[in-house]
C-alpha cells in the first residue's frame, strides 16, 4: 500500500472507532463524569476534610489528579478491549488481516481509538472537578505528554486483552482483577510516604504509580518519584506492550480462526 492508501486505512478505522462510541455517549462518556462526582464529594469533600491537607494541598486538590488519570485509564483499555474482541467475535478482524492493510497501521487505529476516547473522558472528568476544587496547572509539558503516553499504554493494554479473551467475559477479568487493584493501589487516594518502605519498594512494581505521581507534578507540582524515572518506566511499559502486540498480530494467533 501507498502512504496515502494507508493513511486512509488508518483513519477510516480511526473514525470508526470515534463514532461508535459517540453514538452510545450515554454509556461511554456519561457515567464517567457521574462516577468522579461521587469520587469528589465521598473522598473529596466528605472525608478528605477529616483528612486534612496531603502533600502541601488539600486532600480534594490532592486526589483530582489521581482520579483524572483513573478515568483516562478505565476508557482507553475499555474502549479497546470491547471494540477489538467486537470485531474479533463477528470474525470483521480476519478481513482485515487479509487485507493489504498493514498491521501497525490496524493497531494504531484501535489504539488512537481509545486515546480519543481517554483524552475526552480526561476534558469531561477535569471540568466536573473544577466544581469542587481549583486546579492550576504547574508544567502544561509534563501534563500532556504523560496524558497521551498513559492512554497510548493502556489503549494497547486493551488491545492484548482483547486478543487473548475468548468470550466477552474474559473481557472484564483483568479489568476486575488487575486493572481495579493497580488503580487503588498506585497512589491515587494517598502519598506513597505514608507505605512502609517494604510496600513503598513494593509498589515500585506498579505502573500506576508512575503515571499518577508523574501526572500529579505535572499539575500540582508534587510527586512520590524521580519524574525522569517514571517517564522512562511508562516509555519501558510501552514500548513493550506495542512490540508484544504487534508480535499478536503479526502470528495471527488466536485472532485466525
Amino acid at each position: 500500500m501507498t502512504p496515502r492508501e494507508q493513511f486512509i486505512a488508518f483513519m477510516t478505522i480511526l473514525r470508526k472507532e470515534i463514532k461508535r462510541y459517540t453514538r452510545i455517549w450515554t454509556q461511554t462518556l456519561l457515567p464517567s463524569a457521574i462516577t468522579m462526582s461521587l469520587y469528589f464529594v465521598i473522598f473529596g469533600s466528605l472525608i478528605g476534610s477529616r483528612i486534612g491537607d496531603m502533600g502541601g494541598f488539600t486532600y480534594m486538590q490532592f486526589v483530582v489528579p489521581g482520579l483524572i488519570m483513573m478515568a483516562i485509564v478505565t476508557n482507553s483499555y475499555s474502549n479497546v478491549v470491547s471494540s477489538f474482541f467486537g470485531s474479533k467475535f463477528n470474525h470483521s478482524v480476519e478481513e482485515l488481516l487479509v487485507s493489504p492493510t498493514p498491521n501497525y497501521v490496524i493497531l494504531m487505529g484501535y489504539v488512537l481509538g481509545g486515546v480519543t476516547r481517554g483524552l475526552l473522558v480526561a476534558v469531561i472528568v477535569t471540568i466536573v472537578s473544577l466544581f469542587f476544587t481549583h486546579l492550576h496547572i504547574h508544567n502544561w509539558f509534563v501534563v500532556i505528554a504523560i496524558v497521551l503516553m498513559t492512554s497510548i499504554l493502556f489503549a494497547l493494554a486493551g488491545f492484548i486483552n482483547a486478543v487473548y479473551a475468548n468470550n466477552f467475559d474474559d473481557i472484564s477479568i483483568v479489568p476486575t482483577f488487575v486493572l481495579t487493584p493497580l488503580i487503588y493501589l498506585g497512589g491515587v487516594f494517598y502519598s506513597m510516604e505514608l507505605l512502609p518502605d517494604f510496600w513503598a519498594a513494593v509498589s515500585k512494581l506498579n505502573p500506576l504509580v508512575y503515571v499518577v505521581n508523574a501526572f500529579r507534578y505535572g499539575v500540582l507540582g508534587v510527586s512520590d518519584v524521580s519524574l525522569p524515572f517514571a517517564f522512562g518506566m511508562i516509555a519501558l511499559f510501552t514500548v513493550a506492550a506495542f512490540v508484544f502486540s504487534m508480535h499478536l498480530l503479526n502470528s495471527g494467533k488466536r485472532l485466525r480462526q
